[in-house]
This record gives structure tokens, sequence and C-alpha cells, in this order.
């Protein structure tokens, strides 16, 4: 899997994980149908994740990310966790079973409409940290990026 190491400024694709140090910028390119999460650290560092539907070969699965972005994070303070993109297209359920894990035949969560509250809930779940520090923000397609 893709955990891109601290720098300065990074570009994170679909499926992968990477951090920033305090003054960096995280740029999502591409953003569709994803998620993107920032975890806003209390040190001004970011770690970053770029949520996809659907796995990109030797990435992170929608229902592998989270974690990733948790073990990433550590003991570290969270002062804020930002999610942006396609709102919309996401069930909540995808940060827990991802769309492939689904056995041919097996119905698939479709989402009805945008859910902003259960992704903030299921994002929050998955990072360990309260609903409220939480927010979630429907963005048009195109790049991403967070200073």
């Amino acid at each position: 899997m893709a955990v891109i190491p601290t720098a300065a400024n990074i570009r994170l694709t679909e499926g992968q994980v990477g951090e920033v140090a305090p003054g960096g910028t995280l740029i999502y390119p591409g953003v569709t149908s994803c998620l993107t999460v920032t975890v806003r650290l209390r040190n001004g560092g970011k770690v970053g994740a770029h949520a996809s539907l659907f796995q990109v070969p030797g990435e992170y699965r929608s229902d592998r990310i989270l974690a990733a972005v948790k073990q990433r994070t550590g003991a570290r303070t969270v002062r804020a966790v930002e999610v942006r993109g396609a709102v919309g297209a996401w069930d909540p359920s995808y940060f827990t079973r991802a769309i492939e894990s689904y056995p041919e035949g097996e119905q698939v969560p479709v989402p009805a409409g945008p859910d902003p509250e259960g992704l903030a809930r299921a994002v929050a779940d998955g990072l360990g940290q309260p609903r409220g520090k939480v927010t979630v923000e429907d963005l048009p397609d195109g790049d991403q990026r967070v200073d």
C-alpha cells in the first residue's frame, strides 16, 4: 500500500495516504467520485487520504483507508478532520465494507442522496475521533488543494 513519506507538499492520488509538515500542502488531483479526508494536527501538520469508490491496484480500498490514516496520525492530537468531494456518490458503509468486497449477486448499498451526517459519523468512528471534529463538504469535480 502506498503510504507517502512526510514532505512539504505532496500529491495524493486515489487510494493513497500521506502527510505534510506544518506549512505544507496536500494536493488531491482529479477528485470526481472520490472523497478526501484531511486530518489537521495540533502542530499544524496534516495527514491526508484520497478515498476511491473502487480500489486502484496496489493502493488502499475504501474500507482500509481510515485505518491507515489513524495509524499514520498515531497518538498526536487532532484539531479537525475535513471530508470533501463527491458526497452524493458515497454510502457511509463504504468506509467499513468496500464495493469490491461484495460477492457477485449480493446487493451493494447505493446512496439515495447525499448523507453528510452519515459520512461524518463513519469517518469519526474510523479515526477514533469525536463526531464534532469532522466536517463534510460536497465539492464539484476537480483538484483539491489543502494548505
